[in-house]
């Protein structure tokens, strides 16, 4: 696995790249691609990073694993490639964005636009099996984006971080809530998305921090 990884992230991280820990995920995550399918497509790992780099991150959402159905996952949190029915997650995202802001939901589950805006779509884990959700799970991913989140809440100001669910919410324990906003929700999965996710008003919340630091909202 070449780190191909955007120039900005790839100073803020690059002593993570050397720890032994990364060499082991590094060839771990090597063998599972030469021996079974596994997604994203490996060129797409980083894609979060690529999309979105350290100095334009304005908003941080976390998720726990890439989608491990064919043709979903491109390497960005609760985002699917043009053409591919929206997963359940992703309907309940845009249905609160109906909600909040009045957007009509879009064509494409493609979040892209959303990274190049400075949202920073961020997997806990990189990678995964096909149809084994959660097989790359301890292996060295959740280290790495722990330092991820962590460089991004030392060295950035006034970042609004999104954490659904308890998973998201243990992960996000690093950040300085005295520098940035904290939104904290159940998840958007079906199972919880009636408790308290439509209805949480993030985006909104999340547009008048960043106008309030005179930064540019974000186009969800």
């Amino acid at each position: 696995m070449d780190v191909k990884i955007e120039p900005s992230w790839k100073a803020v991280l690059a002593d993570e790249f050397e720890k032994p820990y990364f060499s082991l995920l590094t060839s771990f995550v090597r063998k599972e691609y030469q021996s079974t399918t596994c997604y994203p497509p490996a060129p797409l790992i980083f894609n979060a990073f690529n999309q979105c780099p350290f100095d334009k991150v304005k908003v941080v959402i976390i998720g726990q694993d890439p989608y491990h159905g064919y043709g979903q996952a491109h390497g960005l949190c609760f985002s699917v490639n043009d053409g591919v029915q929206f997963p359940p997650s992703l309907v309940n995202i845009f249905k609160e964005i109906e909600r909040d802001l009045h957007i009509p939901f879009p064509q494409s589950g493609n979040l892209t636009r959303w990274a190049n805006q400075g949202v920073f779509l961020l997997n806990a884990t990189l990678s995964v099996r096909e149809g084994q959700a959660g097989s790359h799970q301890n292996k060295g991913w959740e280290e790495f984006t722990d330092r991820v989140i962590k460089e991004i809440s030392d060295k950035k100001n006034n970042v609004v971080f999104m954490l659904w669910g308890s998973y998201a919410q243990r992960k996000g324990a690093v950040i300085d809530t005295k520098r940035h906003l904290v939104l904290k929700a159940v998840h958007p999965s079906p199972l919880s998305a009636y408790r308290g996710f439509i209805g949480c008003g993030h985006f909104s919340q999340a547009n008048q921090y960043l106008a309030s630091k005179g930064l540019t909202p974000i186009q969800w």
